[in-house]
C-alpha cells in the first residue's frame, strides 16, 4: 500500500513527484489515508471553513463592532474606504483591510477560523478571498488552496511551532504568511517547488518577530501585523511565481525559526512583559483596563 505521509518539505515534494500531483492533492491523499473521513467529507469541512472566513471578512468590513477593551474596531473599514488612494494600490489595500477585518471580528468575540491561530486568523482569508474576486478563482480551487495551506502548516507544526507563546509572532503571523503564499502560488499554477519557495520567503521575511501583545490582548499590534503578513504573503508568492527561488530551503527556514524562537527571551513570547507591551503607553493601557502581566 502506498504511503502518503510526510513531515518535511523534501518528503512532500517527493510525493508530488511520485503522484504527478500538486500539493493540495497530496495533502488530501494523506488525510484520506488516515481513514477518519472521506474525500467528500473533508472538502465539505473545508467549504465550511471558507464560508466562515468569507463571513468574518464581510462582518469586519460592513458591520459596526468594537472589542470589549475598546482597543480595536473600524480600522479595517478605514483602510478599505481609503483603498482607492492607497500608495500600494487598491487591490493590496483591500487585501490588508480584509485581513485586519477578520482579526477585529475575533477581538470582538466574533466567529473566525484559526489559520493557523486566532492571532494570525486574518492573513489567509484576507489574501485568498480578496484575490479570488480579482482572479475569478472557483470555489473548488479555493478549497484546494486551503489544503495546500494546511500542508505547509502541518510541516511547520511538526518541525517547529505555531504558537506565539513558544516561538514569538514569527510562529503565528509568519506561519500564516507562509501558508498563504503557498496557497496563492498553487492557485496561480505554480509548481510544488515554487510553492515551497514562496512559503520559505514569507517565513524568512518575518523571522525573529516577537509576540508582545499590549495588555496581553490579541489586538495591538496583532491586527496590523495581520495586514503586514498578508502583504508579505502576496509579495512572496509573486517572487516565487516570477522564478525567484529561496536560497535557504523551506525545511531549513522552518528549523531556523524554531531556533530563533528558542533563543527569544520569555518576555518576548506572548507574556506581555517586553517589546511594545512594556512601553509606557502600553503599561498605562494595561493599568486602565485592570489587567495583570503574566509573571511566570
Amino acid at each position: 500500500m502506498k504511503s502518503y505521509q510526510f513531515s518535511t518539505g523534501v518528503e512532500l515534494l517527493a510525493l508530488c513527484e511520485r503522484e504527478k500531483a500538486p500539493i493540495s492533492a497530496v495533502m488530501q491523499l494523506r488525510e484520506e489515508s488516515f481513514g477518519d473521513f472521506t474525500r467528500a467529507q473533508m472538502r465539505a469541512e473545508m467549504a465550511k471553513n471558507l464560508a466562515v472566513m468569507r463571513a468574518s471578512i464581510q462582518k469586519g468590513l460592513e458591520e459596526e463592532h468594537e472589542s470589549v477593551s475598546g482597543l480595536s474596531g473600524k480600522d479595517a473599514q478605514r483602510l478599505s474606504a481609503y483603498s482607492g488612494d492607497a500608495l500600494m494600490g487598491k487591490t493590496m489595500a483591500e487585501v490588508c483591510a480584509a485581513s485586519m477585518a477578520v482579526v477585529e471580528v475575533n477581538a470582538s468575540m466574533g466567529r473566525i477560523v484559526a489559520a493557523p491561530t486566532a492571532g494570525a486568523c486574518g492573513i489567509l482569508p484576507g489574501a485568498l478571498l480578496t484575490l479570488a474576486k480579482l482572479n475569478r478563482w472557483k470555489e473548488d480551487a479555493l478549497i484546494d488552496a486551503l489544503f495546500t495551506a494546511a500542508a505547509i502548516g502541518s510541516i511547520i507544526a511538526a518541525n517547529s511551532t505555531l504558537a506565539g507563546a513558544e516561538g514569538g509572532c514569527q510562529a503565528e503571523t509568519g506561519s500564516a504568511a507562509a501558508m498563504t503564499a503557498a496557497a496563492l502560488v498553487e492557485l496561480q499554477g505554480g509548481k510544488p517547488a515554487q510553492v515551497l519557495d514562496a512559503a520559505a520567503i514569507a517565513l524568512k521575511n518575518i523571522l525573529g518577530l516577537v509576540c508582545d501583545p499590549v495588555a496581553g490582548l490579541v489586538e495591538c499590534p496583532c491586527i496590523k501585523r495581520n495586514a503586514i503578513g498578508a502583504a508579505n504573503a502576496v509579495l512572496s508568492a509573486d517572487l516565487a511565481l516570477a522564478g525567484v527561488p529561496s536560497l535557504i530551503p523551506f525545511d531549513e527556514t522552518v528549523s531556523a525559526m524554531k531556533n530563533v524562537g528558542r533563543a527569544m527571551s520569555s518576555d518576548l513570547r506572548e507574556t506581555a512583559r517586553g517589546g511594545l507591551a512594556a512601553t509606557p503607553t502600553a503599561v498605562r493601557i494595561k493599568n486602565e483596563l485592570g489587567f495583570q502581566t503574566i509573571s511566570n
